[in-house]
Parts: C-alpha cells; sequence; structure tokens
C-alpha cells in the first residue's frame, strides 16, 4: 500500500500561529518603511526651506567681508570666521594625524594583545567623552598661563580628532589581507619596511577618507573652541598667536 503524499498547497499554506507571526511581521516591515519615508519627507522639507532661505543671503560680499558689528541688524559677513575655522581645523589635523596614524600602527602591528585591548578601550573612552572636557583641559593647560590663540583651540579640536581616526585607522590596518603579510615576510623583508611599503599604501584611501570625516567633525565643534578662543575680533586674524572667529561661534 502507497503512502499518501500529503497535498503542496496545503503545507505551504500559513495558519494559526505561523499567520499571526506573518501578520506582525508585515505590520513591522510596513511601519518601518512609512516611519523612514516621514523622516526623508521632514528632512527633504527641512532641506528645501533652509536652501530657499539661505540662497537669496549668499554672495560674494556675504562670504569675504568682515563680520558685522554688534547691535546691526544687516551689514557684515562671515569671511574672518570661515579662515578662522580653517585654520584652527589645520592646526588640529597637523597635530592629530600624525598622533592617530602611529597608535593606529602600534597598535596593529606591533602592540602586545593586552597592551593592545587597553590602549584601544582608552580610545573607545576618549571618542565617548564629552568634547567640552577637551576645551576645558586646554583652558586650564594654556589658555590660563598663555591666553587665548587659534594654537590652543587647535590642540583642543585636535584632542577630539585623534581618536575618530585613530580608530578607523586600526581598522583600517586589520583589513589588510594576510597574504601581502606573509608575502612580504617570505621575501625577508623587514616587518617595518612591510608596514611603510605594503600596508599603509594598502589602508591609504580608509585612513584618508576617516581624517576627512574627523576635519568634518572638528570643523563643526563648538564647546573646545568655546573655552579657548571665547573673545575675538571681526577682522581677519591670520596670526595662530591670537584668537581667531570661527563659524561654530557665529
Amino acid at each position: 500500500m502507497s503512502a499518501i503524499s500529503p497535498d503542496p498547497k496545503y503545507a505551504l499554506t500559513p495558519s494559526g500561529n505561523l499567520r499571526r507571526r506573518m501578520i506582525i511581521s508585515r505590520t513591522a516591515v510596513s511601519g518601518t518603511i512609512v516611519a523612514a519615508a516621514a523622516a526623508v519627507i521632514v528632512l527633504g522639507i527641512l532641506v528645501y526651506y533652509a536652501a530657499y532661505q539661505g540662497v537669496s543671503q549668499l554672495s560674494l560680499s556675504f562670504l569675504t567681508s568682515d563680520l558685522p558689528q554688534i547691535g546691526l541688524a544687516s551689514g557684515g559677513g562671515i569671511g574672518p570666521a570661515l579662515v578662522g575655522t580653517a585654520e584652527v581645523v589645520l592646526i588640529a589635523t597637523l597635530i592629530a594625524l600624525p598622533i592617530a596614524i602611529l597608535t593606529a600602527i602600534y597598535l596593529s602591528e606591533f602592540a602586545d594583545p593586552r597592551i593592545g585591548r587597553a590602549m584601544t578601550t582608552g580610545l573607545e573612552v576618549m571618542a565617548g567623552l564629552p568634547t567640552i572636557i577637551a576645551g576645558i583641559f586646554i583652558a586650564r593647560l594654556i589658555v590660563d598661563t598663555s591666553g587665548q590663540s587659534a594654537w590652543a583651540a587647535g590642540l583642543a579640536v585636535g584632542i577630539v580628532e585623534v581618536p575618530l581616526i585613530a580608530r578607523a585607522s586600526i581598522e583600517a590596518l586589520r583589513r589588510v589581507p594576510p597574504t601581502m603579510r606573509e608575502a612580504a615576510d617570505a621575501l625577508g623583508v623587514a616587518h617595518w619596511r612591510t608596514v611603510l611599503g605594503v600596508i599603509l599604501p594598502t589602508a591609504a584611501n580608509s585612513i584618508v577618507t576617516a581624517t576627512i570625516l574627523a576635519v568634518a567633525r572638528g570643523a563643526g565643534e563648538t564647546a573646545p573652541v568655546l573655552m579657548t578662543i571665547p573673545t575675538f575680533g571681526l577682522t581677519y586674524q591670520l596670526n595662530p598667536g591670537h584668537a581667531v572667529p570661527t563659524v561654530p561661534l557665529e
């Protein structure tokens, strides 16, 4: 007597608990899609409103003129603030980039695992600290003794940038294929030369991307700049030894 095969259509028809779970799953997916669409629509409205209101105010004079005088309802521009922000971020990046890359190389290639875990945890803690702490630290260390300057602001912003660049650089270096290291070892190349000639060039694109993101983060930081150069002039200031106006404080 041959066994009766089940009806394929009946076997694939959801029922009972499976049907309820499918309904819940579809409801959750639909709700997620609606929420995402609403967020995109709201963002689009905000971007359109900001562009509509701001384009009419943009001009070469606005981008290059001195800051407006206090109490004036109109006039002036943001030229000194743009230059000051670029100056502070340049100083910060020149300080943070070599420290971050050297830290990443040490942790990914040379450090003992226990030391590496401890230092990596330290980087995670630094990345999670409020940025105003860096501003207060530099204000007490430098500003209170030497006065306000773009150097002090750049150093405070550099402290913010170091863990951002270092963490991303560590991941970029670790993603380099092991076969490239093995090939260099097979040729008898010293490890430090392998790092400089093989590993770093391979990870360079990711490191550059991390640096650009850190620069963008540093350019928008308000707390470190507020603690190190709270007062500034309204004209262009190219001397890093003096306080400079910045966009976040405008």
